[in-house]
Order: structure tokens, then sequence, then C-alpha cells
């Protein structure tokens, strides 16, 4: 089969209009001397000798062998600052007018992240791509793309820097530089879209919620969650399909939906379709084409893309990688790996860690899942215990006593000698410590077997305490990270767990 934006031609067709089979190889390789030859002038660029690469024989190869790899700090420090003073030509063509500021679940202070007209562009296409891809979805209400979306995002009132550059949420930045053709369907509007305060701009959608027929929501799961439970408590309904009938799709990203399902499910009068968006401040990654697929990489856009092997010779022990990384290439990776992912973009950003771990489920599909992040997971002792194990037993946890964990985070620390974890969840449910912990405990034994063998020997305990939920959204937002942008951490280390453990005991940071 052949695509034309990802809608799939019977081969007879695909062949007699010459269309090329998808091939992310190809694809990618075109990407990369797009991405070249556009930036080839930049200081960037003159440094890493662009145009000998787009001479070469291989020119993955001598990308590679010729352009470092960076995290956040070192582009920034070696390049990136640079733009904030407003010089052009340093990464990218041009000026940055708008940076995504972004911290994810890190403890640092926000990054700023270049957001391009190119990438601003790229985004736009493969938003289109990902909704004509609900039309794949076996269950999907096709009316429901007819009516309202409504956008649960970043404030699109923008900080502006002394350079004439203006910085914010990346969902922010796209809903003020939305296309003029979508004004008719888009929601809340420009004035609620504009507020800072999330809490005002929740009560103000509450209010509007009525006037409104939604049939598309976007956003991350929790505030989507918060603003619907909202509106059926302040307009005394059984649920949301009361007041938006022909609300049919959710589309997230950001956070693995699983610990979020049985709560959305509850709120509901039908059935919906959930649609996975895999995107970051540093580009569109990819999407979910059916419900029991993966998320299927785009290859032929923006974005070029490596994969640096998760393990100890890539990665030290608190995730960090080392200077010269084994990198592969698309068409180089195994299936049920698992791989850090290195994106260069049309925004400036070259061999860029953006943090995911993935594995891929099809290689010649190019669908993968989201593992975690390399700075988030656990092995004090061998343990190895991944984000995407946590939240398969989270999930498990739910269905299995019919509960709902809204939001859960797990430390590690010294115990007796040996070591132990200790799980915090939030739940309104009644439920029972011991036998939640010791559910959680035995299905990741099932999942992971390296945490089997670890509890039997340096991992002499698990414990567990339950929280409201309250007590979570309490602590990100005296953190100053309350909004979409921002994700409860799955694992705590460092700085932010100090404040967590003081925020528990004092009710302050």
């Amino acid at each position: 089969m052949a695509s034309i934006i990802d809608i799939k031609l019977p081969r007879s067709i695909a062949s007699a209009l010459r269309l090329p089979k998808r091939n992310a190889k190809t694809q990618q390789r075109r990407v990369l001397k797009k991405l070249l030859k556009k930036a080839r002038f930049t200081e960037f660029g003159q440094q890493y000798r662009f145009d000998e690469i787009l001479l070469s024989k291989n020119i993955e190869k001598s990308f590679q062998k010729l352009v470092p790899v960076y995290d956040y700090n070192k582009i920034y420090e070696h390049w990136w600052v640079k733009t904030l003073e407003g010089k052009p030509d340093i990464t990218w063509p041009g000026k940055i007018k708008y940076y995504a500021l972004s911290s994810g679940t890190s403890e640092a202070s926000s990054k700023y992240i270049p957001v391009t007209e190119d990438l601003l562009k790229s985004n736009t296409i493969n938003y289109i791509k990902q909704l004509i891809s609900v039309f794949g979805y076996k269950q999907a209400n096709k009316k429901s793309l007819t009516k309202d979306f409504l956008i649960i995002g970043g404030a699109t009132n923008l900080q502006k820097g002394e350079a004439g550059w203006f910085a914010g949420d990346l969902s922010g930045i796209l809903a003020k530089k939305r296309p003029f053709w979508f004004q008719t369907f888009y929601k809340p509007g420009g004035r609620i879209a504009a507020i800072a305060d999330w809490n005002q701009k929740l009560n103000e959608i509450v209010d509007n919620a009525h006037k409104w027929d939604i049939g598309y929501i976007v956003g991350v799961p929790a505030w989507c969650q918060m603003c619907m439970e909202m509106v059926i408590e302040r307009y005394k309904l059984a649920n949301i399909h009361e007041i938006w009938p022909n609300f049919g799709v959710f589309v997230h990203g950001g956070v693995a939906f699983e610990p979020y399902k049985k709560s959305f499910d509850k709120l509901l009068g039908k059935p919906i379709i959930y649609v996975e968006n895999y995107l970051s401040s540093e580009g569109f990654i990819g999407y979910k084409m059916k419900e029991d697929r993966g998320i299927q990489l785009v290859t032929d856009n923006n974005i070029f893309f490596e994969f640096v092997p998760f393990d100890n010779c890539n990665f030290d022990a608190e995730g960090t990688m080392v200077d010269h990384p084994e990198a592969k290439l698309i068409d180089e990776v195994e299936v049920g790996k698992e791989y850090a992912l290195l994106m260069s973009t049309n925004a400036g950003s070259w061999r860029y860690l953006i943090g995911d771990t993935i594995k891929f489920l099809d290689k010649e599909k190019a669908e993968l899942i989201i593992t975690g992040r390399t700075k988030h997971f656990l092995s004090l002792v061998g343990e190895h215990l991944s984000v995407e194990n946590m939240n398969r037993a989270i999930q498990d946890t739910n269905d299995h006593f019919n509960i709902s964990i809204q939001e859960y985070t797990v430390i590690g620390f010294p115990y007796e000698g040996y070591f132990a974890h200790r799980w915090y969840v939030a739940t309104s449910d009644p439920v029972n410590n011991e036998e939640l912990i010791a559910f959680i405990d035995n299905k990741l034994r099932e999942i992971n077997d390296d945490y089997a063998t670890e509890r039997t020997s340096a991992l002499k305990e698990v414990f567990i305490e339950v929280l409201p939920p309250e007590t979570f959204m309490k602590f990100m937002e005296l953190k100053g990270k309350l909004g979409s942008q921002h994700k409860f951490p799955r694992v705590m280390k460092g700085r932010m767990l100090l404040d967590w453990e003081n925020f528990l005991k004092t009710g302050r940071i």
C-alpha cells in the first residue's frame, strides 16, 4: 500500500499514479538532506561542514561522524543562548521569534526551546495528517470531526524578551499561530486561551461549556479530566455527553494515558476513541494510526531521527548520555530493544537528546511505544524499573480493584542495609494499602525479570502511601509547574524529591 497524507490506497491505484511505497530509510535521507541544505550557511552548519556532508557518499554516516550529540544544556550554552540575544543564523536561518518554555518533569528552571516558522508549518501538516488518520479508527464518530474542537493548552498571552522574541507554552504558541481556517471550530477562543492563570481559564471554559458543541478535545489527560469533571458538576450532569452529545475524539499526549483511562470512562455516556500524539517542544514526532497499534513516526516531514541504545555503554547510572554514543539509523534498529531518541529538526535542534526512551513494535512501519525517560527510571540495585513497567502495573491495578489511580510517583532509598521503593499514589477511591502494594509488587515481578530477581535479594521492601489527588496538584502549584506543559514525575530524585518530602511533612516547599 502507498499513501497520500497517510490515506492508504490500493496497490493498483498507487502504481498507476506512480506513488512510491513508504520507505522510512529513504524518507529520512531526504529529510536530512533538506535540513542540511537549509542550514548550511548558519554558524552551526559552517562549523560542522554541512556542505562537505552533503557531498559525501553516505550523508547519514558523515553527519554522525562530523556533528556531535547534544543535550539541552550543551546546545543551549554553545548555540541557543546566542539566539536569545537576537543573533540570526545560529543553528537555523533567520532570527528565532518564538521559544517554547519547557521543563517537563525535570527539576530545572524552564528551558527555552526554539520554535521557528518552518517548525510551525511542519506541525500543522502533521496535525492535518493525524486528523485524517481518525477515519482509520473503526469506532470513530465521523460526525464529531465537523463539530467544535476544544484545545485545553497553555496561555497565548506570551512573555516578550528584550531581543523581540516571545516565549510560552508550546500549546499556547500553536494556539496563537493557528491557521485562519481553524478559527470557526476552535474553542475556547482567543480571549480565554490568553488567560495565564489555569484555575481562571478552567472556570471560564466551564462557564461557556453550554454554548459549544464539542466533538473533539485535545490536551493533557489530567487537565482535560479536571475540566470535564467541573463541567459535569456545574451543570448537574450524569456524564459529559449530556452537554456535548457529539464528543467522540480525545487526542492526548505528553504522558501515558493508561492511569487515566478508567477515570475518563466514568465521565462518558457513550464510547469515544482515544488518539495518542507524540508531540514535544522540539517537534511533532508521531501519532497512533489505529487503536491496536503503536505510535507511527512521521519520517517524511521535518525530523531526522537517530536511536541510541539505552544501555550501560551509552548512559551512566544517572541516565546521562556519554559524549560519543553509538547511534542507530531507522533501518538499523531492533524490535523490542530500548533506545533513547535523538532528533535533528527545522528549528535548529541537531542530534538533540529529547530525553525519551522508546521501543519499536514494527520496524517496517516505524511503529513504537514510549517507555519512559532517560533520567526517570529506578535501578538502585539492577532492577531496571522503567516508566513503562510502572504504567502497566498501575493500569492492571486499576482494573483489578476497579479504582482510579490518577497520579503516582516512586522513590528509591537505602533500607536496613539494603534498598527499598516507596510508591505514592493518588486516588479518591477506598483502598486497602497492603493489598494494593502487594498487587503492584507482584505485577512488576511478572513483567520485569530483573525486578523479580532483586526482590529476592537487595531490594528488600516496597512501601506505599495513598494520597488525595489534590495533594499532587497542590505540590505542582507550589513548584510553579501548574499547567499543560508540566507533568508529575513518575520517579522522584534529587532536589524534586527533597521538596516533595518536605511538602508532605509541612505543606510547604
